[in-house]
């Protein structure tokens, strides 16, 4: 078992023994947080996490494209660090290939309390039934949409196939207002998230266990012709992320789909981006007329399904494995505000409270502040109601891949970009649903 063989494995320098007992202790920490205000933060919680326990605890700055790479090359030569914090993508690989002590990471959730973390960030952490790395924190991408005007048109939330295409029905009206602004810039990594988002939530997938099978024909057909209806209601050109703000914040747009990062500025709090609804960039006319909703269902998939980012910190296979899990137990516990607080508009609580109050670090999450220019706490920005629809995504938090074991596969469709350029050409009329369809299944098996 990957717990015992650890205990007792000592980083180079990390423990001194005296009579016995510990005498002194340093663990090495690689983060890709790396901006100088995020490591400051980071530094701040070692030195906490020091006072409390007396182990010190070396905060290493890593870039994230470099992140493999080291990672590989460390466990190779017996020197990895104590803890990583990590994206979604190593979860897998690095459990397969030994990297990360599995029995470490599990015992650790267990010990915060298994029902404590939202459902779908454990998932994509599973391992054979284990946990193979504690997920910390995460976003999932949002349906961002004029509340306000759905109230007055009667329309319910944008949570599904059927009534976003109700709300396009009832509120597109250009110029003026845009049912929708989506994706269609195909060389845009925003318009894979957005596709990948909106087939998640009918349950199209690219893979099985046994690896690229392709997607159902079904289940694509009804998402892609979902997608055009989105692309229909949407002014004509290559579209990504900066022309869907722009015109949501000038209020020429019902529904965006967006990251939580459009949050502060949203509420009038970044210099560099702000609304233009009104005469006022301060303003949180917008934000308070605003929606948000992450779950989206298609026909074929009544539970739906949202898109999230998660991070995970991970005990490795060269840790002071006992050292390494209470550093992770006190940055995911008492250390959790300061952990959240790194940047609290792209670090929703995956863990949602401890024991004794369930909701802890959600509530505690919103009064944490946001901003550039500007600061303030996310409560004093978005009702209660919507914050809860904005964490609630982890709930439900899918990526292709993941459940199957295959992340890697699905990689190679999504780089491939090869939905995007085929869903344009359905989009631009030169082809048909079902040769949109077959040409999908056909390139995918080329892959």
């Amino acid at each position: 078992m990957a717990r015992l063989s650890t205990i007792g494995l000592l980083t180079a320098g990390a423990i001194a023994l005296t009579a016995g007992t510990v005498s002194a202790q340093t663990i090495r920490f690689w983060t890709t947080e790396e901006q100088p205000e995020r490591l400051a933060r980071q530094e701040a919680l070692a030195a906490d996490f020091k006072a409390k326990t007396g182990i010190s605890v070396e905060v290493i700055p890593v870039t994230e494209s470099d992140l493999g790479k080291r990672a590989t090359a460390a466990f190779a030569a017996n020197d990895l660090p104590d803890v990583i914090y990590f994206t979604l993508q190593y979860v897998q690989p690095w459990a397969e290939a030994g990297i990360l002590d599995i029995d470490a990471n599990t015992e650790a959730v267990e010990e915060l309390g298994k029902e404590t973390f939202a459902p779908g960030a454990l998932a994509m952490a599973d391992f054979d039934g284990d946990t193979a790395a504690v997920p910390v924190d995460g976003w999932t991408q949002m349906v961002v949409y004029r509340k306000d005007l759905f109230e007055a048109a009667g329309l319910q939330p944008p949570d599904s196939y059927a009534n976003i295409l109700a709300a396009i029905d009832k509120l597109h009206n250009p110029p003026e207002l845009y049912g929708f602004v989506a994706a269609t810039k195909v060389d845009e990594n925003f318009m894979s998230q957005v596709l990948e988002h909106v087939l998640l939530a009918n349950g199209a997938t690219p893979v099985s266990e046994k690896g690229l099978t392709g997607f159902d024909p079904k289940k694509l057909g009804e998402a892609l012709e979902f997608y055009k209806a989105l692309a229909k209601a949407s002014p004509p050109g290559e579209l990504y992320w900066k022309q869907s703000r722009e015109l949501y914040f000038a209020g020429k747009a019902a529904m965006i789909i967006w990251s939580p990062f459009i949050l502060d500025e949203l509420a009038g709090l970044r210099d560099s981006a702000p609304p233009t609804i009104n005469d006022d960039p301060t303003s949180r006319e917008l934000a308070s007329k605003t929606g948000i909703v992450t779950t989206i269902r298609g026909p074929s998939n009544p539970d739906g399904a949202a898109w999230a980012d998660i991070r995970y910190l991970g005990v490795t296979s060269s840790a002071d494995t006992d050292a390494a899990i209470k550093f992770i137990e006190y940055s995911m516990d008492e250390g959790y505000p300061q952990t959240l607080s790194i940047a609290p508009e792209g670090k929703f609580p995956v863990r949602r409270g401890d024991k004794s109050d369930p909701e802890k670090y959600v509530k505690l999450w919103s009064t944490l502040e946001v901003g550039v220019d500007r600061r303030a706490p996310m409560k004093d920005l978005y009702p209660a109601e919507v914050l809860s629809s904005i964490v609630s995504g982890l709930d439900t938090a899918q990526r292709w891949g993941v459940a199957e074991g295959q992340l890697s596969a699905a990689s190679k469709v999504i780089n491939s970009q090869v939905i995007n350029r085929i869903a344009r050409r359905y989009i631009d009329d030169e082809i048909s649903l079902d040769e949109a369809v077959e040409a999908i299944n056909a390139e995918i098996a080329k892959l």
